[in-house]
């Protein structure tokens, strides 16, 4: 099993609490560092965290730079499940971020390989991430690097799996209306991140969770990586953490 630090949480409110309670120590730790963000149901109960306590004066994003992981290919910025939609409406428009250091990979791009080349090159610009917030999908997916042959170094047009499409359909008005490819950071720039936080809730990740933790390092299920990683920490509640707690 790999060596990483984890909390059990239990439920999905305190593991929002603790993961936002990570991000805003590296904030006060470091107020201009680079933050990795994640987009889903899974960082929504710590980003709500993150803006009650900028709100109360106790954290300032004002100096803080950040990059997401992904988008969708072919939707507008506007576009209500836009990834950029889904940060303004949940962190960026309600906290003092500053919208200049907010980059999000722009779905819409004439030239997605440029988009994909230029987006490597602003992560390393930045002398890459300090934090990185993920979450992970039921097929073991991080960002939108899907299971496959290979992983996949740089920031890529990714066909997304049946397995997101399904899981991903209940923010859509039917499941033809989700976005067949996503532009996804690479598991390079996410390796490349200094420390790396990996959050999950419920039951339905337990195996992918499990896998992480547990299992080889394989494409199959590209969380596994993070194993390689000399620096993560895994906040999951109870249910997520299910099989890895069975296991030890």
């Amino acid at each position: 099993m790999v060596t990483m630090q984890i909390f059990c949480e239990k439920d999905y409110d305190a593991m929002s609490r603790r993961a936002a309670q990570i991000i805003a120590a590296e904030i006060v730790h470091a107020p201009g560092c680079v933050l990795g963000l994640a987009t889903g149901s899974t960082p929504e109960g710590a980003y709500k965290y993150l803006v009650d306590w900028c709100k109360a004066g106790l954290l300032s994003f004002r100096d803080v730079r950040s990059v997401n992981l992904d988008e969708y290919k072919g939707l507008a910025p506007d576009h209500d499940q836009s990834y950029r939609y889904f940060m303004q409406r949940n962190l960026f428009a309600h906290v003092d971020i500053r919208p200049e250091n907010t980059r999000v990979p722009d779905g819409l791009a004439a030239d997605p390989d440029r988009e994909c080349a230029e987006y490597d090159a602003y992560i390393q610009s930045l002398g890459y991430v300090d934090l990185q917030l993920l979450g992970i999908g039921r097929n073991g997916h991080i960002g939108f690097n899907e299971p496959g042959d290979c992983f996949i170094r740089e920031t890529h047009v990714v066909d997304l799996a049946e397995s997101t499409i399904e899981a991903n359909s209940r923010f859509f008005a039917s499941p033809d209306d989700v976005p067949k490819q996503a532009i996804s950071m690479g598991i390079g720039a996410i390796m490349g991140a200094k420390r790396i936080l990996l959050a999950a809730s419920g039951a339905d990740k337990a195996d992918a969770i499990y896998k992480t933790v547990c299992g080889p390092i394989t494409p199959r299920c590209p969380g596994s990586i993070l194993q390689l990683h000399p620096n993560v920490v895994l906040v999951a509640d109870e249910a997520a953490l299910s099989k890895v707690n069975a296991a030890s």
